[in-house]
């Protein structure tokens, strides 16, 4: 019986035929990268910062004495001169001190007199040996005494004199008035605090900065201060003052920077600090150059005679727009890949542009 082998099955038999044979094979063409060589450039770092304009002295004024205010003199925003009077409390009872501390003090006075005469009384008579010793001694005790009491009604009148010149409450300082806290009737206690005066003068910018912002560098003494209701003025100050301590509500450090005599910045304006870092050089690379490794952060590096990439785990140390800078894992003059590293593998020879830097 014959067969016959149709067409068809004879073509895919020869299919099978050619699956099995070897086929040639052509070298691909290395993978193209943009690389970047890594240098040390100088890294300015800073940002600005809002605060104020005030007085570099101010005065919080209060009563020495305790008393019902019967008279305001200033408002807010009001000039005033050294030893103006601002206010008053009521002095009735300070006169009444006043007018018994006399009394005593006349009284003391004429008792004093007495003991004088009576011991220049018995001086005499111990002379002409009429008196005794004893006599004598108790004369000179008693005008000594009366002496004391003199110079005790004397203290305690000038006390009530004092205390009569504290029911005017005074400035300080030539000045502007900055604040006030107490109103006419209101009961004012001693040492409570009824007006803030800005004393005229050197005026500073004042800052409150959050606390990282002076952690790990130096900030640069210099700052540019601009007035934010007129752009266009703009001085350079210096830093004046950092407070030491932090403060417990805000979590921020106080920051004085001292202006230059400036009439353009009144108090209570609103400005902007631009505060810089002490520069540097770092290593910067573009951020289309990270990469990862173990999930930390890497670049692919090509070693330039044999072309070959690697990758290789770096710790950064801060990021900037469009860039970031390498702490360690780079040195300078390593060709970083910049572009093209995506689908790179361990040892892959690539091609790039030898010349390319950034």
């Amino acid at each position: 019986m014959k067969h016959v082998v149709h067409g068809s099955a004879v073509m895919f038999l020869l299919a099978l035929t050619g699956c099995n044979q070897p086929q040639s094979t052509s070298a691909s063409e290395p993978r193209h990268v943009a690389v970047v060589v890594a240098e040390e450039q100088p890294l300015v770092k800073g940002g600005a910062i809002t605060g104020e304009i005030r007085a570099r002295t101010q005065t919080d004024l209060s009563f020495r004495v305790g008393g019902k205010i019967v008279a305001r003199m200033v408002e807010v925003g009001d000039r005033v001169k050294t030893g103006q009077v601002l206010a008053r409390i009521d002095a009735e009872e300070q006169k009444a001190e006043l007018e018994v501390a006399k009394a005593n003090l006349e009284a003391a006075q004429a008792q004093q007199t007495q003991a004088e005469l009576a011991f220049n009384r018995q001086q005499n008579l111990f002379k002409t040996q009429v008196t005794t010793r004893a006599d004598l001694d108790q004369a000179q005790a008693a005008l000594l005494t009366a002496q004391g009491s003199t110079k005790s009604a004397q203290a305690q009148l000038e006390n009530a004199q004092d205390a009569l010149g504290y029911t005017e409450l005074k400035a300080t300082a030539d000045g502007i008035v900055t604040a006030r806290k107490a109103e006419v009737g209101q009961v004012a206690q001693a040492a409570e605090t009824i007006f803030t005066v800005a004393h005229d003068g050197p005026r500073d910018a004042v800052f409150d900065v959050v606390e990282t912002v002076f952690l790990g560098r130096p900030v640069e003494p210099l700052v540019k201060v601009q007035l934010l209701s007129n752009p266009s003025q703009v001085v350079d100050a210096t830093v004046r003052e950092i407070s030491p301590t932090i403060d417990p509500s805000t979590g921020t450090i106080r920051v004085k920077v001292g202006l230059p005599d400036t009439p353009s910045m009144p108090l209570a304006a609103a400005v902007s600090g631009m505060f810089q870092y002490a520069p540097e050089t770092a290593i910067q690379l573009p951020w289309s150059a990270m990469a990862s490794k173990r999930g930390k952060p890497a670049v692919w590096i090509v070693d330039e005679a044999s072309a070959k990439v690697s990758l290789r785990p770096i710790e950064t140390d801060d990021y900037e727009t469009g860039r970031f800078v390498a702490k360690s894992g780079v040195s300078p003059g390593d060709l970083v890949v910049s572009e093209g590293a995506k689908f790179l593998l361990e040892g892959e020879v690539v091609s790039f542009d030898k010349g390319a830097s950034k």
